[in-house]
């Protein structure tokens, strides 16, 4: 799979591009299988409170291992795209993956925010280097909190982020001003359909209240180039050497019980810092 020159346009255009069918049928029922069934993703999550005391649930990990998750972002089709898009000529590194879990009813909401909002205090120097990848593993609709973006607000640069509940939030004053300027689009999505999205890309989602799941994974990549001054894990600067497409289905996958999955406490995006309110 490569991404053509329109679809590479229009990502630097409006911040973000959805490719449909990036993962096949098959391929996709075996990421969701995982997902569920692999108890370290369970044992792993963190539950974080939206404003309204809603909770979200993630699972992240840093290094891609041989595990199926592994596989989809350490695949040629994965790195190829990514590189495509992010700026300049460095080879792609994998920052870190998340499993995004908004169970029927109690999925809580994501507040606006941009993922440089929190890669900030990670200190990574170029926002354009950095890009995240959403790909669906349940339907993605209106009712059960797909994702919401505002179309080119990438381009704004970073906005002041603060807390919102126990998630960091872009500044309202700026989030309503985008709104009243630029489109406000809900990324209603099939599984298996892939978006990728810039670092600067103001996006949220809300609770989900519907009967129906809403699984994501979300890995996110970094230029190499791209040095982050205060990042504790070394995955962000690691080349990624691709792999075949055929892993993903083919070969022998690992559990995740060796991941080394983030907690919570060492969250440096969850830490207030003396003087600011972030």
């Amino acid at each position: 799979m490569k991404l053509n020159e329109e679809q590479i346009a229009q990502y630097h255009k409006d911040g973000y591009v959805l490719v449909k069918g990036f993962c096949s049928t098959e391929e996709t029922n075996k990421l969701y299988k995982v997902a569920i069934e692999d108890e370290a993703m369970g044992k792993n999550a963190m539950d974080l409170n939206d404003q309204s005391g809603k909770k979200t649930k993630l699972s992240l990990w840093f290094k891609p291992g041989n595990d199926v998750f592994g596989y989809l972002t350490r695949s040629e089709k994965m790195v190829t795209s990514v590189g495509h898009l992010l700026e300049g000529e460095a080879p792609v590194c994998h920052f870190h993956s998340k499993l995004m879990q908004k169970e029927p009813k109690v999925g809580g909401a994501w507040e606006w925010h941009q993922d440089y909002g929190y890669w900030y205090k990670n200190q990574f120097m170029f926002p354009d280097q950095l890009i995240s990848v959403m790909v669906a593993l349940t339907e993605a609709n209106k009712q059960n909190g797909c994702l919401q973006v505002i179309k080119g607000s990438h381009k704004l640069g970073r906005v002041n982020h603060g807390f919102a509940g126990e998630q960091v939030g872009a500044d309202m004053v700026m989030v309503e001003n985008a709104l009243k300027t630029m489109e406000l689009v809900y990324c209603e999505i099939d599984p298996g359909d892939a978006l990728f999205f810039h670092s600067n890309l103001l996006h949220r989602s809300a609770a989900n209240l519907s009967d129906s799941p809403r699984w994501s994974i979300i890995s996110c990549f970094n230029s190499q180039s791209n040095i982050a001054y205060s990042e504790t894990s070394t995955a962000w600067r690691e080349a990624i050497v691709p792999i075949p497409d055929e892993a993903i289905l083919n070969w022998k996958a690992d559990s995740l019980s060796n991941a080394d999955f983030l907690k919570k406490e060492n969250d440096p995006a969850l830490k207030k810092q003396a003087g600011s309110n972030v």
